[in-house]
């Protein structure tokens, strides 16, 4: 059964890895921080280990780099016993610090999508991280125009969305999501019945990962680039 877009006013788009890449740069990260501690621990156990302490983390530095690098320092210091040199440290805050350069690149379609859409609806950017890095993102994206509003959530639940929803003065009906997150751009915003269109990115924060049991009997979309938005709302 189609889906009737008719009554969509507003669209809201994820950022990180829907309009431009991210997770690939944690994977490349993850990688150098395997490979410099791993004369304590082999590889795949160090990247275990190191997802474990991001998640016993999350609840106090939240999502985004800065979370990212503090998680590698206090597992550096627990593999090595404390005995990791100073040294290595620094090498860590380097990785973390090359992740916040890294230059914003957009995915195919991206303006010309955003540049239409614009046209007959209300765009707002809905995404979640370190609020500084964010900005600086979307600054270097050249994308800032195109947007009536932006936000930065600490978490994307459903009482999040509802909370931005009724702060902007948009009914659920009236809202359509976009973004490669079934866990954080999708299911929640067809949990209080707003519609959501899902575009996968080649690789997943295994945080961010569903099952089937998640998705079962949920409607929502799924197309394999941001330009096919545009022939399905027209």
């Amino acid at each position: 059964m189609s889906t009737d877009y008719k009554d969509i006013k507003v669209i809201g788009f994820d950022a990180d890895d829907t309009l431009w890449v991210n997770e690939t740069y944690f994977r490349d990260a993850e990688l150098k921080f395997a490979q410099l501690l791993s004369n304590y621990e082999t590889v795949n156990k160090i990247d275990q280990e190191l997802f474990k302490m991001e998640m016993k983390n999350l609840p106090l530095y939240g999502y985004g780099v800065k979370g990212f690098v503090l998680s590698m320092v206090e597992m550096a210091l627990e593999l090595s016993n404390n005995n990791v040199s100073n040294s290595t440290i620094n090498t860590i805050l380097n990785i973390g610090k090359e992740m916040l350069d890294k230059p914003v690149e957009l995915l195919d379609g991206v303006e010309d999508t955003l540049k239409t859409l614009s046209k007959s609806y209300r765009l707002i950017l809905v995404t979640k991280g370190d609020l500084l890095d964010q900005e600086r993102k979307l600054e270097k994206s050249g994308l800032t125009d195109y947007f009536h509003h932006i936000e930065v959530l600490s978490d994307k639940q459903e009482n999040n969305y509802l909370k931005l929803l009724h702060h902007l003065d948009i009914k659920p009906s009236e809202f359509l999501m976009i973004g490669n997150s079934l866990k954080s751009d999708i299911l929640p915003l067809v949990n209080i019945k707003a519609k959501a269109i899902h575009i996968p990115f080649h690789t997943t924060w295994l945080h961010e990962q569903v099952n089937d049991d998640d998705t079962k009997n949920k409607s929502y979309k799924t197309v394999n680039s941001l330009l096919d938005i545009v022939q399905i709302l027209n």
